[in-house]
C-alpha cells in the first residue's frame, strides 16, 4: 500500500521473487540480506521526491511523483489491479 491505494497484491512467495510494481521492488531492495557478502553487493532503490500528502495525494496513480517510470498516463488516470503472473498489481506500465 502506498497512501492508502494498494500498488500490488499476491502470494508472498510471488511478491518476493517476481514483484511487478516499482514501490514493490523499491520495498522489497530495502530489504537486509542475512548473507554479508550479497548484503554488500545488493543494489537498493532509493525514492526520490518528497512523500506527498496524504490529505493531497497526486492525481492519477498517488505513486507517480516518486516513481522511476511514472509517464503522463500515470499522472492523469488511476491504475486498475489487473492479474499479472501471481500476483495483481496497480500499474500502467509493470515490470
Amino acid at each position: 500500500m502506498y497512501l492508502g491505494k494498494v500498488m500490488e497484491i499476491g502470494p508472498t512467495a510471488d511478491l518476493y521473487h517476481s514483484s511487478h510494481h516499482p514501490y514493490t521492488k523499491a520495498l522489497l531492495s530495502a530489504v537486509p540480506q542475512p548473507d554479508p557478502r550479497s548484503e554488500k553487493s545488493r543494489e537498493r532503490i532509493i525514492l526520490s521526491g518528497d512523500l506527498p500528502s496524504p490529505i493531497n495525494p497526486p492525481s492519477g496513480c498517488v505513486f507517480n511523483t516518486r516513481c522511476w517510470k511514472a509517464q503522463d498516463k500515470c499522472r492523469t488516470e488511476v491504475p486498475q489491479l489487473v492479474q499479472l503472473g501471481g500476483t495483481q498489481v496497480a500499474c500502467h506500465f509493470p515490470e
